[in-house]
């Protein structure tokens, strides 16, 4: 069994991103994989919800085992809902004439 993974930790704002490589031991989880990052302190306005992760663009619970090259995807809460800024796209159109 290996000593170690390694895995990825990432979190994306508008104007830039950060990734982080790690190993970390195997049994690490998702949740402990973003602490081990360093993230949370080059980002101290980053609020990280335990129900917001991911591992290559599908959203996963915290507990997640880790495997070898997983991407953990902090996700950040959105700006706005997509369907209400559809809606109001429409709303604001002008119709055809």
């Amino acid at each position: 069994m290996a000593e170690t993974i390694r895995v990825e930790v990432i979190y994306a704002l508008a104007e830039r991103q950060q990734l982080v490589a790690l190993d970390v031991p195997p049994g690490t989880t998702a949740e402990q994989a973003v602490e081990r990052s360093g993230l949370r302190q080059r980002f101290p306005a980053m609020v990280v919800d335990p129900a917001a992760l991911g591992i290559f663009s599908r959203k996963v619970p915290a507990d997640t085992v880790l495997q070898e090259g997983d991407r953990v995807e902090i996700y950040r809460p959105l700006v706005a809902d997509p369907k209400e800024v559809r809606r109001q796209r429409a709303i604001t159109r002008k119709p055809p004439v």
